[in-house]
Formats: C-alpha cells, structure tokens, sequence
C-alpha cells in the first residue's frame, strides 16, 4: 500500500469511529431521556383511575428502552472490538420483534398470521444468533490453536 492509500484509510476509520461515537452518545441521551420519561409518566398513573390505559404506555416505554439499550450495547463493542459483533445487533432484532409481540398480546391486537409469521420471525432470528455465536466459539479456538503452535 503506499501513502495516500494508507492515509485515506486511517481518515476513514478515524472518520468512522468519530460517527460511532456521536450515535453512541445520542443513544445514551435516548436511554436517559427515556427514563426520565418513564418515571414523569409514573405520576399520572398514580392519579389515574383508569390503570390499564396508562400501563400499556409504560410498558410499551419499557420495552423501546431495552431495544435502545441493545443497539447501545452493539456500538459500545465496536469501541472495544474495532467490529460490530453480529450477535449485539441480532439480539436488538429479537428484543425488537418480541417488543412487539408483547404490546400486541398485551393490548389483544395480534392476529393468528400475524403471531404465526413474528414466530418464525423469531425462529429464524435465534436459529442466525445461534450459529453468529458457534462461529465465533470456532473463531476463538482456532485463534487459540495457531496462538499455541507458535509459543511451541
């Protein structure tokens, strides 16, 4: 490689862990702006006789939080791997889609097709973390197996 090659990608992963770095800090905003949100909407619910309507609003609140925190957690690796790991990123999917399915079951919206098709949905994405995760289980031993032949 000669050096402007070289200097134009060390430009662009400086200029993309800059990014990375701005999306991280607005999640984190998003995460604590959220639960101040959650906790302001506790008042009213303790003023409210109609308790059913204000908890599908706090749980649907508590739900987008975890979704929130799992793409938070995605970047936050990539801080620390220099990669974004598939497995951060399929867990904010699930958590996303069973979001979903919990709202829908809760306020007794879901079709059958619709819980049939969220179902394989769900299938589909665990059978995707399952194998991310041997993957890297694989990736690790054999990192660990050339780390050990070339200690011998």
């Amino acid at each position: 490689m000669n050096l402007t090659s070289q200097s134009a990608l060390k430009f662009f992963f400086r200029f993309t862990d800059v990014i990375f770095a701005l999306m991280l800090a607005i999640l984190s905003l998003a995460i604590l702006l959220g639960t101040g949100k959650l906790i302001f909407d506790l008042w009213p619910l303790l003023h409210s006789q109609d308790i059913s309507g204000s908890y599908f609003d706090i749980i649907t609140d508590v739900l987008s939080l975890f979704v929130v925190i799992e793409l938070s957690r995605s970047l936050a690796e990539y801080f620390h791997l220099q990669r974004l790991r598939l497995t951060f990123i399929v867990d904010a999917a699930i958590v996303s889609v069973l979001r979903d399915v919990m709202i829908g079951l809760f306020k007794q919206q879901l079709t059958v097709e619709l819980i049939l098709s969220l179902s394989a949905l769900l299938l589909v994405l665990g059978a995707l973390r399952t194998s991310a995760v041997l993957v890297f289980q694989r990736e690790r031993m054999i990192d660990r197996t050339i780390q050990g032949n070339k200690e011998a």
